[in-house]
């Protein structure tokens, strides 16, 4: 594909770009339990307007685009109040979790190279539950991450684990509020006196949960600690376009002091052009996020906040209280907020077609596979667009169910299963690809199940599954090349 020689009109433009959406997920629905977190259209017309009023604007240079800094000051300053911060509180605007996650970690790996400068080969300490963003920021960074057992029946961290696993290499321990796969808030305060006691930073990762939970407690709701205001936490990420509701592209970054947050800096002023100081990772970046994530905040209030969180929360209790009464599925642990785990009890019900099965009737549900003691699950996340849709997704889930058990099980995946349980250390790549055959993975356009897909992914050992994905992605993402 080229640029055109002669440009197309507007109308051609947006006809074309509204044509390429067909086949999106409709998170305007209501029916989509991840990735979307949709506050309404009231707020999402203040969040169109800040956006785009501030989309030219460059956050490389508050000092040309002063603005920029007082809305990043002013939403720094919002959320740590929010999140047990005190007037030693310091923090930046993120793109994402991902952001976030990657500067706790190279923050602690440079605070460590200035303070304790026998360490050569940094470690992190963090449970399975953790977010696949501090695998990626250890990956990123030379950091070596080491990875604790969570408990059977509540998956929280298990900080004897923890504790355990300590060396004279750890510069960090992590801890999650909530961990996302399960929706539950990990042990935060006990995680923190461990730092405290051993004398290691400890993050608190609040990417997901942050702004949901603070919510709750102000409602009265029974809610761990785990902010600022824990002794021994030094730092702390949280996602404002999550539960925050604002724009996609916009995070923040606690830490509780300036000394600790001026290892997150990174500053050069040894090239030919000009002079280039960045507080996160990214240079040049729109202020839209920003003045969205700004908006946000200051038109739902406090009051709004409650409002949502109250509805969001009532609507969770409905559906766990329904999948509670269906016989063939449970819901893993005992869920924080409004986000959980559901795996199934019934060898009948294989819960990957099942996210198959309720995508056809219009519903996503995520996927995720067995890991450690968590059995292969469908993760669902409520917001407040998916408040109306309980009692139908319970009657579409619930039918679902009882079809499956109705049905016979598909041969093909049947031989597929049996091919898998066969597989061993020395899986070869030839196997995979008669495996990748089987599960209708014969090119770079996804199969139109993905219940046979993720069986396979799941069966593979670690380091395998993510080299098939990487050459997977690899080979889909291809220039010239469209669907």
């Amino acid at each position: 594909m080229k640029i055109p020689t002669q440009g197309k009109s507007k109308d051609e433009i947006f006809t074309t770009l509204k044509n390429y959406k067909g086949d999106d997920l409709d998170w305007k629905s209501g029916r989509v339990f991840g990735y979307i977190y949709d506050p309404g259209k009231k707020v999402h017309d203040v969040l169109n307007d800040a956006y785009t009023m501030y989309l030219p604007e460059n956050a490389l240079d508050p000092l040309s685009f002063p603005s920029l800094l007082r809305l990043e000051n002013e939403v720094v300053a919002m959320t740590a109040s929010l999140l047990g911060g005190d007037d030693q509180t310091v923090g930046n605007f993120t793109s994402g979790g991902t952001e976030s996650l990657i500067l706790a970690v190279k923050t602690a790996r440079d605070y460590c190279r200035a303070v304790k400068a026998h360490i050569k080969q940094p470690e992190l300490v963090l449970p399975i539950t953790a977010h696949a963003s501090l695998f990626k920021a250890c990956h990123y960074l030379g950091v070596k991450p080491v990875v604790t057992a969570v408990r059977d029946d509540t998956f929280e961290a298990d900080v004897d684990a923890m504790r355990a696993a300590i060396t004279d290499n750890t510069i960090l321990l992590i801890g999650s509020a909530p961990g996302y796969a399960h929706g539950v808030v990990d042990p935060i305060a006990d995680i923190a006196a461990l730092a405290k006691e051993k004398d290691l930073l400890c993050h608190v990762d609040a990417c997901v949960g942050g702004i949901h939970l603070s919510y709750m407690r102000k409602l009265g709701d029974e809610v761990p600690d785990f902010n600022l205001a824990v002794p021994g936490v030094t730092s702390l990420s949280v996602d404002l376009h999550k539960y925050g509701y604002a724009a996609k592209g916009a995070s923040i970054i606690l830490y509780t002091n300036k000394e600790l947050r001026k290892y997150q800096i990174w500053a050069c002023s040894r090239w030919t052009g000009y002079t280039v100081i960045n507080p996160a990772v990214t240079s040049s970046k729109s202020g839209g996020p920003m003045a969205a994530a700004w908006a946000v905040l200051n038109y739902l209030g406090d009051e709004g906040y409650m409002e949502i969180v109250r509805e969001v929360m009532a609507a969770t209790q409905k559906f766990l209280d329904g999948i509670s009464r269906i016989d063939g599925v449970r819901v893993l642990g005992k869920p924080n907020m409004c986000m959980f785990a559901v795996a199934s009890t019934d060898e009948r019900i294989n819960v990957y077609r099942l996210a198959d099965e309720m995508k056809k009737k219009g519903w996503y549900l995520q996927p995720q596979f067995a890991r450690e003691n968590s059995p292969s699950n469908l993760h669902i996340s409520l917001n407040r667009s998916t408040v109306p849709q309980a009692e139908a997704f319970l009657e579409a889930f619930e039918a679902t169910i009882k079809e499956m058990k109705q049905q016979q099980v598909d041969p093909e995946m049947a031989r597929l299963q049996a091919e898998l349980e066969k597989l061993s250390l020395d899986f070869d790549e030839e196997t995979f690809f008669r495996l990748a055959q089987m599960a209708g993975v014969t090119g770079t356009e996804p199969p139109e199940s993905m219940a046979t897909v993720n069986m396979l992914l799941e069966a593979l050992p670690y380091d395998v599954s993510e080299f098939m994905l990487t050459e997977y992605l690899n080979n889909m993402m291809v220039a010239g090349k469209t669907p």
